[in-house]
Parts: C-alpha cells; structure tokens; sequence
C-alpha cells in the first residue's frame, strides 16, 4: 500500500502553514486590536451623528436618506465587525503544533486576509460619517394641522359651520367673514373648519395654513406663521426686507390652491403686504377670517359674511351641564333645576356658559348654588372668574372702540335694565343732552353722528338691533361687562347705581349714592321717605322710570352737579318745584307723564338745552314765558299734547324766536295763523324737524314752504282738509308734478295722516323723494295713495323714484283705496307693510324683483285680504306667501 503519498501531503501543507503564511498569522492579533480601535471610532462617530439626527427631528425634521443609509450601514458593518472578531478569537484558541496554527489554516489565513478589508471599510464609514454637513432637512409640511377642540362634539355650531362650508365649494366665493361677539365660538367655528380638511376624501386644496392675528397687529409675525407652514428656507428668507418677504410667500402660494385661516382680527389686514395673491381670475384658494366686528368684513372685501349668534337655551344648558359635569348634577336633586337657572343668566354666550360652570363644577350643595345664583343677578364679577375670564376677554371690544365718545356712549346703554329695548332716537338725545357729542354745533349733526356710533356698536357686536332697527338691546353679559367698566372695573362699586325692580330702596342704601355718577331707577322700584335730603355732589344723570312711584320729598335738593334728569313714562310722576333749583341741569324729559302743570320755577333753568314734553296728555298749560326765558334752549319737543292742553301758540312761536341756540322743533299747531307765522320765520322754519297739525280747521288747504328741515309731517283730525301744497318761496309747485330738486322736502323722513275725512290727493308725497314712513288711516275718500303720472310724460328729475327710500307702509281703514301706485316699483328700502280693513285694494305695486329684496321682511294684513289679491306672476305670490306674509291677528299700533 501507497502510505508516502498522504503523509507526504500533510507535511506538505504544514510547510506551508508554518513557512509563507506565518507572518500573517502571528500578526493577526494585533490586526484585531486594531479593528477594534477602528471600530470604536466608528461607533463614536456613529453616536455624534445620532444625537445630531435626533435634536433635528424633535424639531420636526426628517434625517436625510444618505445619514439614514450611512446608520444602517454602520449598524451592519458593527455586526461584521463583530462576528469576524469572534471567529479570529475562536481559531486562536486552537492551537497546533505550540504555534498560533489553526487546524484548519486554509481558514484561518482568509480570515485574517478579511481583517484589513474591514478596517478599510471602518475607515470609510468614519471619514463619511465625519463630514455629514447636513444630517436632516425638514419634514414635508402637513395639508393641514389639526387645531385641539376642546368642546367634542362642538355645540350650536352646525348651522353657521354648514353655511361657511357651502361657500367654500363656491367658486363664486373667495373670502368669508366669520363676525359675533366675543367669547360666542368664532375661533371654535374656525377650528373646527380647519379640522374638516382632516378627512381623507377632502382633497381640494393643497395646504390649509392657520393664523392667529389678534391685537395689535403684527405684520411681522403673522408672515412668519405663513413662512413657516411654506418651508421657505432660511437663505431666502433671514435678512429680507417686509417686501420681500411678501413676494416670497406669494410666489409658492401662487403654485399652490390653499385655504388661509385668519383667527382674531381686529382691523383689515393688508394681504398684499402680507402676500397673499389676490384671489379671483382663476385663483380658487379661499380666505377665512374671524373678527368681533363686522366693520372688518368690509374693510377685508369679505364676499360672504356670516354672523355667530348665542346658543339657543337648550344648547346652553347642555354645553353648561357638560362643563359642571354629571358627578355635580347629580350630588342634590334640587341642583338640576338650579343649573338651568344659573345657564339662563348667561344668555347663551359659550364663553359665560363655560366660565360660570367651571366656577360652579365643585359646588355640591344647593345653598352654593342659590348664592351664587343670586351673585350673578346682583353683582356678577363677585362669582369666581368673572372678571378675569370673561369680563377681561369681553372688554378688548371696548377698547378697540375708535374714541372716548363712543366708549362713552357704549357704558351708557348698561344703565338700562337687562332685556331691555332702547329707542334708538331716545338713547341718542340722551347721549347728545350728556355731551358726549357737544363737538358738534348743530343738534342735526349731533344726531347723525349718534346714528353712526349706534351703527358702530351694533357692527362691533357691542349692541343688538331689535326687530327693524328702531330699538336695541345689550346682551346681558355685554351689559354686565359695561357696568364693570363703568364702576372702573369694579374698584368704584356705586359709580353706575341701576336698579330695575327691587321694590323699596332703604335710606341706608341711598346714602352711599354719594360719589355716584349715574343714577337709574326702573319698575316697581321706590325709594323710602328720607329724614333729610340726602347729598348727590357727583351725580350727573337720573333715570327715573319709576311706573308707579315717585321720589321722597328733598331729593332733589342737593344735587349741585345734575346734568340729565329723564322721567319719561314715570305715570305718578309729582314734578317738584325744587327742580327749578337745579342750576346745572341741561336735559329734562317728562314724556309720557300725567304732570298737569309744569312748575313756574322752570324758567331758573338757564342751562337747560332739551326740553322734551311729548305725549304729556294731562297737560293743562305751559308757564306764560317759560319757553323764553330758558336761554340756552336748543331743542324743545312737544309732539302728541293732549287736544285741550291750552298754549298760546302765536305766543309760543314768538318765544321760540327769540332763543338764539335753538335749531331743533318739535310742534302742534290748529289754526291757520300758526302755521303762516312758522313759516314766516326762517329762524323756525329751519329749527323745525316735525310738525302736527291737529284739528286743523276753518281752511280746507294747508301750504307748506320748500325747502324746509321738517322731518316729520303728521296730520290729523283736519276734517276740513282737502288739499296740501308745497309753496317754493313765493312760486307755487304743482302738486301732480314729480319732484324738482329744488323744489321737495329733502328732510322730510315720516308722514302720518289719521282721520282726514276730505283729503283725497296725495300727490303731494312726491315731494318728498326721501321719505321713510307712510301711515293713511280712517279716511273714507281715498281711492289712490299716489297717481301714475308716466302717461304725462312726466320723470322724476331728481333722480329719485317714487318711493326708493319707503322702509315702512302702514295703510288702515280706507275703505275706497284700490292703490298704492298705477304700475310696479322697486321698492329697495321697504321692509314692512301693514294692510287692515282695506277691502278694495286688490294689487300691491310689486313686479318679480321683489322676491330677490333682502329688505323685505313683512306683509301683516288678514287672511281674507291676502287671499283676495291679484298676482300678474303667481310664483312671486307663492314666495310672499312662504316668507314674508304674516296673517293680521289682533290691533296694534305699526
């Protein structure tokens, strides 16, 4: 047998092991500290690299795909590292022949011929890893961010949440404003628009960006939020100028189809400036913004504007019993009951609802509950986070208002009671009698600018228009908030003293009226018999809308600083003659009183500016001289004096002519004389703002002079009467003409004519292109309010049709009326008719445009009636019908 040969290739291979090979494998375990070393280093290089990646993506960055493949090798390349380290330390250990010798040296000297291939691989991981300059870049922003909502689901939302989501499928419609009072859920409204474009299959536009502007604006910032939501990159962005900054942001919105949400403004915002491209010619992205006035939505060119109103009560309760939470509610049967109270005083505003209940989630025992109850009746910034909260929150409204005037006139209304309906025209004399308006001269100036301020707070949210806009209210926690900031945020408790139906105030309280400024009192609330007369030294104003009571005698006695005193409606009214004393006083209104004879101590008033008596039908007389010797009289006011109230009307006249400051007249006159003397008169002519002529008689015709600053035309009980004309100085107008410009009654706003039994024309109405108010009532003659004269040939020169400003018709037992005019009119300004006990009028002045009127808000007449009239097109019939007609159900005053 051949046994040579194998022995022969043994030796063979352990000569070789032991000759070439050897070197490398008695260097191979320093090869393998050196591994290690190297791999250490990586691994260093690897952690710095890590806390790198994840500093930056707490920031919201992603890491780059080349640090993220370089990790992921690294990580691999450790593995590698690591098994080869072992298998080398493995074969070591096998020793042969007393020399580090595998028993296997084929396979031992490729593992060591693959420990200088990794470290050279370790080295380029670690320079590579060295040299990241950048280890992420920021994140792809988001289509939308989602906004917390704090209320899920959100209450008495759905309906303006529908309205403002139906506008932004228009492609008609670019800008929406969404406006309400503070704390009523327009940043939730927002939100929870925001939040819709969460879902999945709402994919019309490619970012929603969200912007909280708030007060004062800061162009600065409001680009930054937009910057950030863009990505713009630092080197396009640090160091730039506003313009620039601007034309970046416009230039990506351009390529992009994006919602902008705008919470909290308080003033229009300059887009442009911002960089917002203009929308429209294309451009579907939409504008969304919330403000508390809706003076932003048209300064913003808001195409859509959509007001927030307060929850309904029982929204209310629910959002209230929510915030007190069920372990509350059901810890006393009687709390229930008193939770719905308590979320009635609130009125629906969520802010209230929210604030109050949070206050109120801890308290467990009825008691607390009734305490607190009554604390939000009598002094609501004593309940826990009122003042803060809410009344804070509520007051930014109030300081944005544009000057002191108009923050004076808004704290005023709070001296009303709750719910109560103001006169807007009674609240501007007032205001105007205070000297909130003294910058004007003129009494007519005073009044527009009253008008405007009144529209201001009504646009602010700050005030509530009632029904068609003659009377407001104020919310009650608006109200609330007001007397907070009258009483200088309730540092000064009995600055504002109103008190609305408490029965009989002691002496006790009435002496620490004594830094009082304003005074009011209301129903059913009196004050007891005083043992002196008590000190007023700071009061200005008292209201006395008594009813039924009347003050105790002295009180009026050390009042050294009064400037108003109203009593209007106060029925028991006892007028003292003390009154004459008060040196200051400047406004005095006794409309609506039953005062038989004025005091003659009147005449002491030097300062007295309005007098106002209307509606004062147990009237007698007037002191002979009264009117004159009140210098400084500017306004007097004497509508609807009972018929056998005795004034010596030539006398009263002459009086009044003599007053140097007076512009501003309201007068009833009877006779003929009376009414040649007025207008004999430029100095009353021109004061005269409303005229009534009541029992008119001995003359069938009445002549008016044009021009005139008569307002106000009221006709009545003039059987006599059979025709009215307007006389231009000495040319006489004919009245079946349209009006001339220079020849009308511009001023004249309100026309009333009762029981006129002989006056049949009323084209005379045309002269008065301006006009606001028409009541015909009990008139057995006439057939037609105003002839259609267009068959004449006839226009209407001054531009005006007949009837363009018309807002209310009021029309009462004619029986022979057939119409109001010969053919359709526009009828822009009309908001509401009332028809009664006019059987022959069979066809209203109405064409198809009607419908599309967004003045129009009432037809009342009977059933009977309604049914009984013709219609040229029946869908415009249908409409009325539906929407604006409202059966006649029992008599009232319109």
């Amino acid at each position: 047998m051949d046994f040579v040969s194998p022995v022969l290739d043994v030796a063979s291979r352990i000569c070789n092991c032991v000759g070439g090979r050897a070197d490398h494998l008695r260097r191979l375990p320093q090869k393998l500290n050196s591994l290690r070393a190297a791999m250490e280093k990586l691994n260093n290089v690897y952690k710095d690299v890590k806390e790198r990646v994840e500093r930056e993506e707490n920031l919201e960055k992603k890491r780059t795909h080349v640090v993220g493949g370089w990790m992921e090798r690294v990580e691999a390349m450790e593995k590698d590292v690591n098994e080869l380290l072992d298998r080398c330390d493995e074969e070591i250990q096998k020793k042969c022949l007393g020399i580090y010798c595998s028993k296997n040296c084929r396979a031992i000297y490729k593992l060591a011929k693959m420990v200088p291939e990794k470290m050279d691989a370790v080295a380029g991981l670690q320079s590579e890893g060295s040299n990241f300059q950048e280890v992420a870049v920021p994140m792809p922003s988001p289509r939308v961010i989602e906004r917390p909502l704090e209320e899920k689901p959100v209450v008495g939302l759905d309906s303006p949440f529908r309205e403002v989501w139906r506008y932004l499928q228009d492609k008609q419609v670019g800008t929406i404003g969404i406006y309400g009072m503070g704390g009523v859920g327009k940043t939730t409204l927002l939100k929870k628009i925001n939040n819709k474009f969460l879902q999945s299959s709402i994919k019309a536009f490619d970012i929603v960006i969200w912007v909280v502007v708030s007060r004062p604006t800061n162009l600065e910032r409001v680009q930054e939020t937009i910057r950030s939501r863009l990505q713009i990159p630092d080197d396009r962005w640090k160091g730039s100028e506003e313009d620039d900054k601007a034309a970046e942001i416009c230039r990506i919105l351009k390529t992009k189809k994006f919602v902008l949400l705008l919470d909290d403004i308080w003033e229009p915002l300059d887009l442009l400036r911002v960089g917002i491209p203009p929308l429209g010619d294309g451009n579907e992205s939409k504008i969304v913004f919330t403000t508390r006035s809706e003076d932003v939505c048209r300064g913003m060119a808001a195409r859509k504007s959509i007001k927030v109103e307060c929850l309904e009560e029982k929204e209310a309760l629910s959002l209230f019993q929510a915030k007190v939470g069920e372990d509350t509610l059901n810890s006393h049967p009687d709390i229930p009951k008193l939770a719905e109270m308590v979320a009635k005083e609130c009125r629906g505003l969520p802010l209230a609802l929210i604030v109050i209940a949070r206050a109120m989630a801890s308290s467990k025992a009825p008691e607390e509950w009734e305490r607190n109850l009554q604390k939000l009746r009598m002094h609501p910034k004593d309940v826990a986070g009122t003042e803060n909260d809410l009344f804070s929150v509520l007051a930014f409204s109030y300081d944005c208002l544009s000057d002191e005037a108009t923050r004076s006139c808004f704290l005023y209304c709070s001296l009303f009671p709750e719910d109560y309906q103001i006169h807007s025209e009674r609240l501007i004399k007032l205001w105007i009698g205070e000297g909130f308006l003294d910058e004007y001269d003129d009494i007519q100036e005073a009044r527009n600018q009253g008008g405007e301020i009144i529209q201001m707070l009504n646009r602010a949210c700050l005030l509530e228009a009632v029904g068609e806009g003659e009377y407001l209210k104020m919310h009650d926690v608006i109200r609330d908030m007001a007397l907070w900031l009258a009483c200088e945020k309730g540092k000064k408790k009995n600055k504002f003293v109103v008190k609305d139906g408490v029965g009989l105030i002691s002496a006790q309280e009435v002496e620490k009226w004594k830094d009082t400024q304003r005074i009011a009192l209301w129903n059913k609330t009196s004050i007891e018999e005083l043992r002196e007369p008590p000190h007023f030294p700071n009061t200005e104003t008292l209201i006395g809308y008594m009813r039924r009571s009347t003050f105790p005698s002295g009180f009026f006695t050390y009042m050294s600083n009064i400037r108003v005193l109203d009593f209007s409606d106060n029925v028991t009214l006892e007028l003292p003659a003390q009154i004459g004393n008060l040196a200051t006083l400047q406004y005095l209104n006794l409309s609506h009183t039953r005062v038989m004879h004025l005091p003659i101590e009147l005449k002491n008033l030097k300062k007295l500016r309005f007098l106002i008596l209307d509606g004062m039908f147990s009237l007698r007389s007037l002191p002979n001289q009264m009117v004159s010797s009140l210098p400084s009289l500017q306004l007097l006011s004497m509508k609807f004096l009972p018929f056998g109230c005795l004034v010596d009307e030539t006398m009263l006249l002459e009086e009044l002519e003599q007053l140097e400051h007076i512009n501003d007249i309201s007068i009833r006159l009877t006779n003929i004389q009376s009414v040649q003397r007025l207008f004999e008169s430029h100095k009353l002519t021109r004061s005269t703002t409303s005229l009534s002529l009541v029992e008119y008689k001995g003359v069938n015709q009445v002549q008016l002079l044009s021009p005139s600053c008569i307002k106000e035309l009221i006709l009545e009980s003039c059987d006599e009467l059979e025709e009215v004309k307007i006389i231009h100085f000495e040319k006489q107008v004919v009245p079946s003409k349209f009006p001339n410009p220079q020849c009308c009654f511009n001023h004249l706003l309100s026309v009333e004519i009762h029981l006129c039994k002989k006056l049949l024309n009323l084209n005379w109405l045309i002269h008065a292109p301006k006009l606001q108010s028409l009541r015909i009532a009990q008139s057995e003659i006439i057939v037609k309010v105003i002839e259609d004269e267009r068959s004449e040939g006839s226009e209407i020169e001054s531009g005006l049709s007949v009837f363009s400003r018309l807002v209310y018709l009021t029309l009462i037992h004619l029986p022979k009326l057939e119409s109001i005019y010969g053919h359709a009119l526009p009828f822009p300004s009309l908001k509401r008719i009332f028809v009664l006990a006019c059987p022959r009028l069979k066809k209203l002045p109405f064409d198809s445009n009607i419908c599309m009127s967004k003045q129009l808000k009432k037809i009342i007449g009977q059933q009977e009636w309604w049914d009984g009239l013709e219609w040229e097109d029946q869908a415009v019939m249908h409409n009325l019908t539906l929407h604006i007609f409202k059966p006649f159900l029992k008599l009232r005053r319109c």
